[in-house]
């Protein structure tokens, strides 16, 4: 059995999202793929077990648990078995849904991009706000009022808070035990803050405690998870391309391409490049 390494989300292995990926995960069970993404030790890794034509069966797994999708992680490994078998159609049968991916090549670099499950948004509570707002250490005077604060699914639910500002979200200083709390008790991956650059750029950073670590520098999920609050809430123009800057104040920075398009229900695209470390 192999273990590739690769960053998604980047073409520079200094950037991205790093990623286990195991392309032939036959024959191993629940704990032996915990064990080996314990021992990867990266906020997750993709086991892919092939079902013929081009259709895998794929799990997900932290150093911690399972997880139903991840976006970086689909990325890295649509990558690497495209360096290895050619570029094309797959279909990834995830724990959170059916999720089509397209793998090519641009001028030499491989890419991938995946075709979330239906997106959806749903109200976050005042409690809930207020909770998640102390746990960050922000006020309600840091959000963006033309951006208003929602739970968003595309395959795991993100909380969507925006700031008001590029040095609001700079300033990422959070209570990480009562953040997780929160978290685990409500059920959500990441948190998606972001800042609106422009209509269609858009930068980021993700917490991310239930997966052990402070801050994810790339998440498809909530990439996509974003998209589907943006065309819900009618707050861009459909068919849409939007860019989010990423990783930028960790030290990684990771570029995501999000393709949204037009009518409610319809997957939300995610691409990037990717890297092996």
């Amino acid at each position: 059995m192999e273990i590739l390494r690769y960053a998604a989300f980047s073409t520079d292995p200094k950037g991205g999202n790093p990623a286990g990926v195991v392309l032939d995960a036959t024959g191993l069970d629940s704990a032996a793929m915990l064990r080996i993404a314990a021992d990867v030790g990266y906020s997750e890794t993709a086991f892919l077990v092939a079902r013929g034509g081009g259709r895998f069966g794929v799990r997900y797994f932290s150093p911690l648990a399972e997880v139903p999708f991840c976006g970086h992680a689909t990325i890295a490994a649509a990558v690497a078995y495209a360096e290895r078998h050619g570029t094309g159609p797959l279909v990834f049968d995830t724990p959170a849904g059916t999720v089509d991916v397209l793998t090519g090549d641009a001028d030499g670099t491989v890419t991938a991009t995946l075709t979330s499950v239906p997106p959806r948004t749903a109200p976050l509570s005042e409690d809930d706000l207020a909770e998640l707002l102390t746990a960050l250490g922000w006020t309600a005077d840091d959000l963006d009022p033309a951006l208003p604060p929602r739970l968003a699914f595309a395959g795991v639910w993100h909380p969507v808070i925006a700031a008001g500002s590029r040095a609001r979200l700079a300033e990422l200083d959070y209570d990480f035990a009562a953040l997780g709390e929160l978290m685990a008790r409500r059920g959500w991956t990441t948190v998606d803050l972001v800042w609106r650059e422009s209509a269609h750029v858009f930068h980021a950073r993700n917490p991310f405690p239930p997966g052990g670590v402070v801050e994810d520098p790339a998440t498809g999920a909530a990439a996509a998870a974003l998209g589907g609050y943006l065309r819900e809430l009618g707050l861009v123009g459909t068919p849409a391309t939007v860019t989010v800057h990423q990783g930028d104040d960790m030290g990684r920075p990771s570029l995501l391409t999000v393709g949204i398009g037009v009518g409610e229900g319809t997957g939300i695209a995610v691409s990037g490049a990717g890297v092996p470390l």
